[in-house]
């Protein structure tokens, strides 16, 4: 395979090293791309060496610069340098991590690196822990739990007799709600028809009274979903006051912190945090802030007991219980890739200050962003980061579109679009430990052309 694989070495470093200096946008149009990768499919057997040849010339202009330092659109981060190598191990290992007996070190791994998770975002040591692809599944896996939890005070056991006559239960959140949350009570068969949006107020709060009202007024078992770090501002909610009201009416609270979670790991910004340790479940990212590549997601639920009652799965060719970590008891996948090595090897690299060091550095990065676009003539600031993600609007809602595309079609940043109380604006977001000074300025004097060209015109 020695082959093979330094093909692919060469040109992953090639790629890598090469960020600063091409597009971070795409090039290649849809048309392009599949007329190269359409290919007829073979009779005969390739080469190795000649797929990798091929493929990476056929993806040329296909492959986005998000790896880079000049991506600021979706909250994407990059990879740490430990963690692509470690990656790459756990591809090359090949581990079935669903248990102890298919992957032992996996396992391990896990436990270790669940445990230092914990700390760093401020769980409590008792929860259980999911390594799962994304935000995604661990609001499925956290949901599970909960729907678990819930429907057992009822005396209804749901991994037995499924959800047909079970009491319903109701997701309470704010309308800021990622729409993740939403696909997790469809797949749950809790159903989207469930949530209860409220209004936020104007800092992007759910608000404690409104929260208060809604549960007195229905019956049954409850979710309420608090947010940490909202998409558009990464505003959040007030956990301090709003799950007390929760806990009242014996609601489970679960925390979406796909991104805003990490901010726990800095002394800084952890002051946002205050109050989400009562809560009964976290969701986040590791493919955000930790710079871990795709896909890593973590999942934490309190009373472990519940997620294990919600996931775990025994069989007669299965090995008998230990005292080892059985993933498969953990998380909604059977099969599934051994994503636990690169978590370690990130967390390892950058330790405890590091992380804040990251946290504090993209935050700083996003507030020049928006400061400095936002002081261009023609653009308005609609939201200074409190935390990595902003705001910015131009002139009008044809305006903003135009401007975001001008800057991405120049290939020295880019941006992506979103629609904010009732405008059109540019998001502005920093989750990549590539991200430097240089790559801001670069940026602000992107949307400045873009800019120019329009007042030309």
């Amino acid at each position: 395979m020695r082959k093979t694989l330094e093909l692919a070495f060469q040109n992953a470093l090639a790629y890598l090293e090469n960020l600063d200096s091409t597009p971070v946008g795409p090039t290649a149009e849809l048309e392009t791309l599949r007329a190269r990768l359409g290919k007829p499919l073979r009779d005969e057997p390739m080469e190795p060496e000649q797929v990798i040849a091929e493929l990476t010339a056929d993806v040329e202009g296909g492959i986005v610069g998000s790896a880079g330092g000049r991506f600021f659109g979706w909250v994407i981060g990059g990879a740490l340098e430990s963690a692509v190598a470690a990656d790459w191990l756990a591809a090359a290992w090949d581990q079935n991590a669903a248990m102890y007996p298919s992957g032992p070190a996996a396992s391990v791994v896990e436990e270790v690196a669940g445990g230092w998770l914990k700390e760093i975002l401020g769980i409590p040591a008792e929860a259980g822990v999911a390594f799962v692809t994304g935000c995604q599944m661990a609001h499925v896996t956290c949901l599970a739990a909960a729907r678990h939890c819930l429907l057992a005070r009822s005396g209804w056991d749901v991994e037995d007799r499924g959800l047909a006559g079970a009491p319903a239960i109701r997701i309470v959140t704010s309308t800021e709600r990622h729409g993740t949350l939403e696909r997790a009570a469809r797949l749950l068969g809790l159903g989207a028809g469930n949530i209860r949006m409220l209004a936020s107020n104007d800092r992007g709060q759910l608000d404690a009274s409104a929260l208060d009202r809604e549960l007195q007024a229905g019956n049954g078992p409850a979710i309420v979903a608090l947010q940490a770090g909202d998409v558009n501002t990464g505003a959040f909610d007030a956990f301090e006051s709003l799950i007390p009201v929760a806990r009242r009416h014996g609601a489970w609270v679960h925390v979406d912190g796909a991104f805003g979670l990490w901010a726990a790991a800095s002394p800084q910004y952890r002051e946002a945090m205050r109050g989400a340790a009562e809560a009964d479940s976290w969701a986040t990212d590791g493919h955000k802030w930790l710079n871990v590549p795709y896909d890593s997601g973590y999942a934490f639920v309190r009373d472990a007991s519940a997620q294990r009652a919600s996931m775990s799965h025994t069989a007669p060719y299965l090995p008998a219980p230990s005292q080892a970590r059985e993933q498969i008891d953990w998380n909604p996948e059977w099969s599934r890739r051994a994503r636990g090595f690169a978590t370690y090897a990130a967390i390892r690299e950058l330790g405890r200050s590091g992380i804040a060091a990251l946290v504090e550095r993209c935050c700083g990065h996003a507030r020049r962003l928006v400061d400095g676009i936002g002081s261009l003539p023609g653009a308005e600031i609609l939201w200074r980061p409190t935390l990595n993600q902003g705001l910015v609007r131009f002139h009008d809602d044809r305006r903003t579109d135009e401007t975001i595309a001008a800057i991405v079609a120049s290939g020295e940043a880019y941006f992506s679009g979103t629609t904010w109380r009732g405008r059109r604006a540019m998001r502005v977001s920093v989750c990549n430990w590539r991200t430097t000074d240089s790559d801001v300025d670069r940026a602000v004097h992107a949307a400045s052309r873009a800019l120019d060209r329009f007042t030309a015109s």
